[in-house]
């Protein structure tokens, strides 16, 4: 069973029709038990973060999070998911964030002549090799939405990269946690892949 983490964030529809489509058994839930349970967590989400980070607290969350973390269950963190499981963001100076992996979000420069936010298709590079991106050749095309990017303090943990108005670590992988800032499940075959590799792994 996958549980998809519910902390009243947007794009959660959309992953686990993603996840039913593959015949997935999925529950949408902020339960414990049911969390902690599960084969696969991932934690969407579309947002600000500071906002996100008062409702995972809220809902008693960041401590079943971690648990997930410390099980070793492979956990995959989509988007905002991505930044939450970070130190802090410029977005909301003085949030912590979960702290999960070591790194800051920064605010895209819009001295480019880029929109911001970022809102399309980008090609992936990879700087390490990834386990989400086996059989996905370099340059592959995957969905972004998003207004600040990850800047990773350990760059071993960074498995694929692109460019849009500065270099964006587009998703990390340490130990069996995962995060992408693009939307696999909004990225057509190549996101299916993407989603098919993650819940292959195992514990």
């Amino acid at each position: 069973m996958v549980a998809v983490i519910d902390y009243d964030a947007g794009n959660i529809k959309s992953v686990e029709k993603a996840l039913t489509a593959l015949g997935e058994q999925v529950a949408v839930t902020r339960d414990k038990e049911a969390i902690l349970s599960a084969d696969h967590v991932i934690l969407p989400g579309v947002g600000a973060f500071g906002d996100a980070m008062e409702k995972l607290h809220r809902y008693h969350l960041v401590e079943v999070i971690k648990e997930v973390v410390d099980a070793g269950t492979p956990f995959l963190g989509i988007c905002l998911g991505l930044q939450l499981l970070f130190e802090s963001s410029e977005e909301c100076v003085g949030v912590e964030g979960l702290g999960i992996l070591p790194g800051k979000i920064i605010k895209l420069p819009e001295d480019q002549g880029l929109k911001i936010p970022h809102i399309g298709w980008n090609s992936l590079r990879y700087p390490n090799k990834g386990r989400l991106f086996a059989g996905i050749p370099e340059q592959s095309y995957v969905y972004f939405v998003h207004s600040y990017y990850l800047r990773a303090a350990e760059q071993e943990i960074v498995t694929a990269e692109t460019e849009y108005a500065a270099p964006i670590h587009a998703s990390v992988e340490k130990g069996n946690v995962f995060a992408c800032q693009f939307h696999p499940e909004k990225s057509s075959d190549v996101g299916i892949k993407i989603l098919k590799n993650f819940l292959s792994v195992s514990a």
